[in-house]
C-alpha cells in the first residue's frame, strides 16, 4: 500500500552530479531504514548508501567520499546526492523503505521503488 518513486536519474557527463530523490506515500506512521541500491550491466543489486531514521549512514567503498544519502522526515523522502560520476556508475538505482504503516498495529512494511537509470558517459 506503501508507493515509492524514485526520479533524478537520466544521463551525466562523467565527473557531473546528479541528485536522486526517492519519495515514499501512503499510510505511513514512520519511517525507519532507508537505502539506495543499484544494479548495473551484469551485476547484482547491490546496497549503494542507507540512512537509519536519525541520521547515521553508510555507504559502499565504491561510493564513498563521492555520494551523500540524506533524509527529510517531513517529506518521507530520502536523496542520494551523486557527486564525481564515473561510467562505473552507470546503473539503475532504486530506494528501499522500511517502516510502519498507520493501522492500529502499526504493522512493519519494507517496499522497494521501480528504479531510476542513471548513465555516466564519457
Amino acid at each position: 500500500q506503501v508507493q515509492v518513486v524514485e526520479s533524478g536519474g537520466g544521463l551525466v557527463q562523467a565527473g557531473g552530479s546528479l541528485r536522486l530523490s526517492c519519495a515514499a506515500s501512503g499510510p505511513i506512521y514512520r519511517l525507519n531504514a532507508m537505502a539506495w541500491y543499484r544494479q548495473g550491466p551484469g551485476t547484482g543489486r547491490d546496497l549503494v548508501a542507507s540512512i537509519t531514521r536519525t541520521g547515521i549512514t553508510n555507504y559502499a567503498d565504491s561510493v564513498k567520499g563521492r555520494f551523500t544519502i540524506s533524509r527529510d522526515n517531513t517529506k518521507n523522502t530520502v536523496y542520494l546526492q551523486m557527486n564525481s560520476l564515473t561510467p562505473e556508475d552507470t546503473a539503475v538505482y532504486s530506494c528501499n523503505i522500511e517502516g510502519q504503516l498507520s493501522h492500529l498495529s502499526r504493522p512493519g512494511f519494507s517496499t522497494w521503488g521501480q528504479g531510476t537509470q542513471v548513465t555516466v558517459y564519457s
